[in-house]
């Protein structure tokens, strides 16, 4: 399989799997879904995509949201559409196979409210940088010429894992590597960092089962986004110069939220 992957990198995986900490199956097996959801309400659904938004600087609380969600209460569109744009992507997710189109597909619904309909599921074409509150450049984004190019390897390597027996270890994970590899591309417009998150979610359920969407990492991201945040710049400033190497504090993060959740 190593030999196979084009894109998405191997090198730390000897070093991950000696540093993810014990007990990882037993606590994953653990996981149950939360007893306020119903057939028509997921409440880790919620959680996700509320917290993912937050991560995006979305000012929702997740009290309300559920309160939205499940119960009806009407709040001003502004404060939930992106949200609910957001759960009806996860929710896509979880009854369709992880693949290119569907791929596509996730990104026009949770972006139905963040970039125009031309652009919904629709590689960018212009340069990409991804600049701090205050306007500084942080990170310089595969060159439009290369989106296309290395989105093929992205889904070849995607294509490959999912066929691949692993580990539960394993598993962790090439999902990290793949929210961290989909991420640097950067390939749409917007929703880049949504979608990154709801991949590595989709890929941990498409190998290890339902009980994936339970995963509250969304959630000890944004509880710790600065980390989260410090641990994606660490691999360098510009996409041909990335350094994967040093992507062992980020990829040690998904794991932990087993854990601290």
């Amino acid at each position: 399989m190593k030999d196979k992957l084009q894109i998405i990198p191997t090198v730390l995986l000897p070093d991950y799997l000696e540093r993810v900490p014990n007990g990882l199956q037993a606590a994953f097996e653990l996981l149950q879904d939360a007893e306020i959801s119903t057939d028509t309400f997921s409440f880790y659904t919620s959680v996700s995509s509320v917290f993912s938004s937050k991560i995006e600087g979305e000012d929702i609380e997740l009290d309300s949201y559920i309160k939205h969600k499940k119960f009806g209460i009407e709040f001003l569109p502004d404060y939930t559409q992106k949200i609910d744009d957001l759960y009806d992507a996860y929710a896509f997710a979880q009854t369709n196979e992880l693949n290119e189109k569907n791929i596509a597909e996730a990104h026009q619904l949770l972006s139905k409210h963040i970039v125009a309909k031309n652009w919904q599921g629709k590689f960018r074409n212009h340069n990409m940088f991804v600049t701090t509150p205050d306007g500084r450049i942080e990170y310089v984004a595969a060159s439009p010429f290369e989106v296309e190019t290395e989105m093929k390897k992205f889904y070849d390597d995607l294509a490959i894992l999912l066929k691949t027996d692993m580990s539960i270890q394993e598993v962790f994970f090439f999902a990290s590597m793949i929210h961290l590899v989909f991420v640097k591309i950067h390939p749409w417009n917007d929703g880049n960092g949504r979608s990154a998150r709801l991949l590595e979610k989709w890929f941990l359920a498409q190998k290890l089962g339902p009980k994936a969407w339970f995963v509250q990492s969304e959630k000890l991201y944004y509880q710790q986004h600065q980390t989260y945040y410090n641990n994606i710049r660490l691999l360098g400033l510009e996409y041909p110069e990335l350094d994967y190497k040093q992507a062992l504090p980020f990829l040690l993060m998904l794991p932990n939220t087993i854990f601290n959740g």
